[in-house]
């Protein structure tokens, strides 16, 4: 059962972590705040999730859908983590899948945004009792095409070992390496206080 006393996980928390792990050190330990919110894209792409939700319903009959829920909230108490998944979809073989919308290009796969969708698998795969393999995005800067990604075990080990290390960053104050990727140095909020280590 939901606990709205205890640090649920999001894929937002992730996206951060994902981009550098000091992130979430300097928003929970230290309490410094960030303001995302004020870039042009974080802004964009929430219109259009605005505007997904409060389209008609479709199923997407090319991909095998027979069902299809849309705005979905789910959590998992056992590893501390919800999301709200754009479109859960109930495939003709059984399956299930998820289906997320980026406002973005389709010049090839976003690392942050697939592991975003191996996440909510997670969720998915814990309150459907499934197994998701796949994901689709559909990058509205370049059409209303999904495209699919493969699921892996391994993808999804990742995910849980990135929560496990998000965990001991905000319950015990670790201070984690920075970022490999040292070019986002220069857009982090953060870069003038941050070790160079």
């Amino acid at each position: 059962m939901f606990n709205e006393y205890r640090k649920y996980i999001t894929a937002t928390d992730l996206q951060e972590f994902w981009y550098c792990p000091r992130f979430i050190y300097y928003m929970y330990v230290t309490r410094i705040r960030q303001y995302e919110e004020k870039r042009f894209k974080v802004q964009i792409g929430r219109e259009v999730h605005k505007a997904k939700a409060l389209e008609k319903e479709y199923l997407r009959k090319s991909l095998g859908v027979i069902k299809q829920e849309k705005e979905v909230y789910l959590s998992d108490d056992n590893l501390g983590i919800c999301g709200i998944i754009d479109e859960v979809l109930h495939l003709e073989d059984g399956s299930m899948t998820i289906l997320e919308y980026k406002y973005a290009e389709n010049k090839h796969k976003f690392r942050t945004q697939f592991y975003q969708a191996v996440y909510y698998s997670i969720l998915v795969d814990s309150n459907y009792k499934t197994n998701i393999n796949s994901c689709y995005f559909v990058y509205s800067r370049s059409g209303t095409k999904p495209f699919k990604y493969e699921i892996k075990p391994k993808h999804k080990e990742f995910v849980k070992d990135c929560i496990n290390e998000f965990k001991k960053i905000y319950y015990e104050g670790y201070y984690p390496k920075r970022t490999k990727y040292l070019r986002q140095c220069l857009d982090c909020t953060y870069n003038k206080i941050c070790d160079k280590y």
